[in-house]
């Protein structure tokens, strides 16, 4: 698969619903598309690995307790805790070479085996910190694929919560905390985190196929195509960026302002 061919699939799977999209086929299309040179099958029979681990251990443990421990046991997915801000832990095909990564890079692995063997669980968009949440006979649970998928309590919860900066009465409401978001959401938030540190790294042509991916992924929102055209302003691409302005434009009126006065900065500069 080339990068064209992997923006095909990603457009395709963008048309998709979310009950209906495919997240690991999604991540390995996105890994692909940042670099073809890639073999992605490592990474899908790694998927099957999981599987078929995780389904022994579910006749004998917790469903978190088997999830942690097939994940973080039997395939030693784990937090990158010396080089957090390293490219290749965002990449879904480097975590599977690596076994290490963000949170919501590894949550994707815990995510397709969990949904291979029939569990409840869904990824939770927590601010400055991606976690899991398990439907268990007990209730839910917060799970931190970083942490080798250990079980985080509510009053964690509300601590990292404060110190993300929400406030008392929304740090303590788990109902809130702990809502679920769809495999899409995940995937996109994967796609934020390359973005930023793209654009922290001036990597103004990473940042621009992360940002290009995101529009494909959900190709309604205006939003990644304003980050698309400020990436393209960064390499010089003024016609490029005036383009993806436009499609801001095209898909949402609301962004028509801000697009508008970016237009014209960057006509300016054209002219």
């Amino acid at each position: 698969m080339d990068r064209s061919q992997a923006e095909a699939v990603l457009k395709e799977m963008g048309t998709r619903g979310d009950e209906d999209f495919p997240l690991l086929e999604a991540a390995i299309a996105c890994a692909v598309h940042e670099d073809p040179t890639r073999d992605p099958q490592p990474a899908r029979d790694m998927a099957r690995e999981g599987e078929e681990r995780l389904r022994r251990r579910l006749a004998r443990e917790s469903p978190e307790e088997a999830l942690a421990e097939t994940m973080a046991g039997d395939l030693r997915l784990s937090g990158d805790l010396i080089t957090y801000d390293h490219p290749d832990n965002a990449d879904i095909l480097a975590v599977c070479r690596r076994r290490k990564g963000l949170p919501v890079a590894l949550g994707v692995f815990y995510l397709d085996a969990a949904r291979r063997c029939g569990l409840d669980v869904r990824g939770v968009d927590f601010p400055g910190h991606f976690l899991l949440r398990i439907e268990t006979d007990e209730g839910p649970l917060a799970l931190d694929p970083y942490s080798e998928g250990r079980v985080v309590l509510p009053s964690e919860l509300t601590r990292r919560a404060l110190h993300a900066g929400l406030t008392p009465d929304v740090a303590e409401r788990l109902d809130a905390l702990m809502a679920p978001v769809s495999d899409r959401a995940v995937l996109i938030r994967l796609q934020n985190n390359i973005f930023a540190r793209a654009v922290a790294a001036r990597d103004y042509a990473r940042a621009e196929r992360s940002a290009l991916r995101r529009a494909l992924l959900d190709p309604t929102d205006h939003r990644p195509w304003l980050d698309v055209a400020a990436a393209r302003e960064g390499q010089g691409a003024l016609a490029g960026a005036l383009q993806a302005l436009t499609q801001a434009q095209i898909l949402d009126g609301g962004a028509a302002l801000a697009a508008r006065a970016a237009r014209e900065r960057v006509r300016l500069q054209l002219n």
